[in-house]
């Protein structure tokens, strides 16, 4: 079994590669996905269809064209992981785990305990609520490794 599998969420710690790194050095058959982690980019991902004075139309504009690039992977991969941070809060994560539960794509939800209370609902749709990069991995490897 190949997994495809999604990482949503936040993008200031290394969290993505410590879980691809861990799948790589493990031997896996997972290939993984996510939305444009450099924010400069994705802020500016609609610049190109002309300037705004308004943030909110800016901001508008670059959120469709990376719901694009979004959406799209979702809605193929097997399984998503949606990681919440400490420092930010990360609402398109949060929108992330709402679309896939509303598909059905199992997800797997990374964050500290101090945020267990606000992320109560989102944890109770997903399949697994990790605390850390490795936690995630062993799941990975259960998934696609029993027979």
């Amino acid at each position: 079994m190949t997994l495809n599998v999604y990482l949503s969420g936040e993008i200031h710690t290394d969290w993505r590669e410590q879980i691809e790194q861990g799948c790589e050095a493990l031997d896996l058959p997972i290939t993984f996905t996510s939305a444009v982690t450099n924010h400069e980019a994705s802020d500016a991902a609609g610049d190109f269809l002309g300037a705004e004075e308004n943030n909110f139309w800016r901001d508008h504009k670059s959120a469709k064209i990376n719901a694009i690039r979004i959406k799209t992977l979702i809605e193929s991969c097997d399984i998503a992981v949606i990681r919440f941070g400490e420092k930010y809060k990360q609402w398109n994560a949060a929108f992330d785990a709402g679309y896939c539960a509303a598909l059905g794509t199992p997800f797997i939800t990374l964050h500290g305990e101090d945020i267990i209370h606000p992320l109560k609902e989102v944890d109770a749709a997903a399949m697994a609520w990790t605390t850390s990069p490795e936690q995630v991995v062993e799941i990975l490897k259960y998934v696609v490794s029993q027979k």
